[in-house]
């Protein structure tokens, strides 16, 4: 069955409008009529829950705190996971051009906690006038990173569950990750949690299926591995589709008459745009 209005998922943020992973980016995704918040989240050396795609600095978007480059080579030695919140709030991780998104307006902005995120975003709501947001919050979890730059799955995943029970969201989120182990080990913790396994293997829905002990709430592959037949098979298993992380017009439009649940987007204007069109 079709679904005639997926969600629009803010792909950190705006990705494509604002640096992504801020709070700046988040506010305007709200603006921008987006129904969830994508971000990711990875553990500071002090144990914090941090808003940021990879568990290093990365030398694409950040500064140092004297406001110089990082070389490339060097930014896998700024482990977030081996710093302090304190020392990694001295990054200006949004004011470099992002030489894959030009049309970004550039702002200074540090890497915020989830705490930061849900109280900016909560406080945004009540001022405007919006619903609280929903966020789909991805673990960012890789087996070569285990003892290097993030403790091991069941510890990640308990630790970023309780920050949710904390924060008061577990209601209003979707935990996503790709690593397995991850969502075996949330899962485990708390199955009443919606959950997602992003993929970006061809390997197939059922292989990847078989490797969860569990059937997750929902598939979320890049948008090139979807057809009709996978939908149907979703269908089949009560599952939803939601799929990443669709930036061109064609290729919105091609998701939303294919009738995906929701659809992740670096520029959730254009997806906004496309459903009001219809």
């Amino acid at each position: 069955m079709k679904n005639d209005n997926p969600e629009v998922q803010g792909h950190r943020g705006c990705r494509g409008l604002l640096p992504e992973n801020t709070i700046p980016a988040f506010l305007k995704a709200m603006e921008l009529g987006c129904d969830v918040l994508e971000l990711d989240v990875v553990l500071t050396g002090d144990d914090q829950v941090l808003v940021s795609h990879e568990p290093w600095m990365s030398a694409t978007i950040c500064l140092d705190p004297e406001g110089n480059p990082i070389p490339e080579v060097e930014e896998r030695q700024l482990n977030i996971h081996s710093m302090t919140l304190a020392e990694i709030s001295g990054y200006d991780c949004g004011s470099l051009e992002h030489p894959r998104f030009p049309q970004q307006d550039l702002v200074g902005a540090h890497k915020p906690t989830l705490r930061e995120v849900v109280e900016a975003t909560d406080l945004h709501a009540l001022q405007q006038g919006y619903a609280n947001p929903t966020f789909n919050v991805e673990i960012k979890s890789y087996p070569e990173w285990v003892g290097v730059f993030q403790p091991a799955p069941e510890v990640l995943a308990a630790r970023v569950v309780r920050e949710l029970d904390d924060l008061g969201i577990a209601s209003r989120c979707i935990v996503q990750s790709f690593d397995p182990a991850v969502l075996e080990a949330v899962h485990a913790e708390r199955p009443d949690l919606t959950l997602a396994f992003l993929v970006e293997n061809s390997d197939g829905l059922l292989p990847n299926l078989d490797r969860l002990s569990f059937t997750p709430n929902i598939y979320s592959p890049h948008f090139s591995l979807v057809d009709a037949t996978v939908l149907q098979q979703l269908r089949e298993r009560d599952m939803e589709l939601v799929v990443w992380t669709v930036n061109e017009a064609a290729d919105i439009i091609r998701m939303i008459e294919l009738g995906v649940d929701g659809i992740i987007s670096d520029y959730p204007d254009r997806v906004r745009k496309a459903l009001d069109a219809r």
